[in-house]
């Protein structure tokens, strides 16, 4: 979640596109964190990660979220996660306002009753230490009472590779090196503890390819895994030439074109066809709506109502 001041950084680029492009990888995650018992066929559907605050004077804000979405099993449900490489002391305020706006945004009147729900929050720390907390907690307090809601805490340095293998947390692979981030002196002037990290590597690398053999995941997530993989690590190891070199060696370099990635660019056309010919019918809402069951990226929608409704950027953000 960011302000207006803060600049995205690659591991919150890298969150969005596996949350994005590879959804599948979200089940297993809301599975670890929540306690939920999802069987991965169920339908996810994400929702605008900018978001407007209202505030007095009529003004609005804009706030960034990481990704936000429902799912749709025999029951709906809404989460909103985010993805944190430190704590910092705002981190709380800015969930307790994307929450709280989200819930008022589709709040529902009935008589003289508002009823609002809250997404079930939760953050992923890419970098934990022993103050950092398993649970935030948000209390409000109100004329009838207090409230207050957890928000738990995912730290992904606490997860061996057997455990993110045994309960599919494969959105974890591409910040599996932070956990050997307090090695890198090491590794970059002892050959030995370099293989070591090296051969953890070529296990990643086989269980994906195992992974992709048995239908457990497509060719389009694994090369997306391999290549977040090496987005993050040409961030956090910039200063260590052996060990960029070397993991890089192993995962295999920068995936820049495989028939998967084909594939779903073509699914995406097909789909913004289809969409665009029935969204005729319905409008520019009905359009929006159309694409994002369809499972359209956000900006791909914006840049087609655009051209589809000749409406102006701002004009066409409204829809969304």
């Amino acid at each position: 979640m960011k302000n207006e001041s803060t600049t995205n950084t690659p591991y919150d680029d890298v969150f969005r596109t596996l949350l994005n492009d590879c959804s599948p990888l979200i089940i297993p995650v809301i599975n670890e964190i929540f306690g939920e018992h999802f069987s991965g066929q169920e339908k996810i559907v994400f929702s605008p990660n900018e978001h407007f605050l209202n505030q007095q004077g009529g003004n609005e804000k804009e706030r960034i979220t990481d990704t936000s979405f429902m799912i749709q099993g025999k029951e709906t449900k809404k989460y909103h996660l985010e993805c944190q490489s430190n704590a910092d002391n705002s981190m709380l305020i800015r969930f307790f306002e994307y929450d709280t706006q989200i819930a008022l945004d589709e709040g529902e009147i009935r008589g003289n009753v508002l009823t609002v729900t809250l997404p079930h929050s939760a953050v992923l720390f890419l970098r934990y230490h022993t103050s950092t907390p398993d649970t935030l907690k948000i209390k409000i307090a109100t004329p009838g009472g207090t409230l207050e809601y957890d928000i738990p805490v995912m730290k992904s340095q606490r997860y061996s590779l057997n455990e993110i293998f045994e309960k599919d947390l494969l959105l974890l692979i591409p910040y599996y090196i932070f956990s050997h981030e307090k090695q890198f002196e090491e590794y970059e002037k002892d050959k030995l503890k370099l293989e070591i990290l090296l051969n953890e590597y070529e296990h990643i690398k086989n269980k994906l390819e195992d992974f992709m053999n048995q239908k457990v995941i497509s060719e389009y997530i694994r090369c997306t895994l391999i290549d977040m993989s090496n987005k993050v690590l040409e961030h956090i190891a910039a200063k260590y030439k052996s060990i960029k070199e070397g993991v890089k060696s192993v995962m295999g370099g920068k995936v820049l074109e495989y028939e998967a990635k084909t594939i779903k660019r073509e699914g995406i056309k097909e789909g913004l066809e289809e969409g665009l010919k029935e969204g005729i019918k319905e409008g520019i809402k009905g359009t929006v709506s159309i694409l994002r069951n369809l499972g359209i990226p956000q900006q791909t929608i914006l840049s087609k109502i655009q051209e589809q409704y000749n409406l102006s950027p701002e004009a066409s953000e409204k829809y969304l």
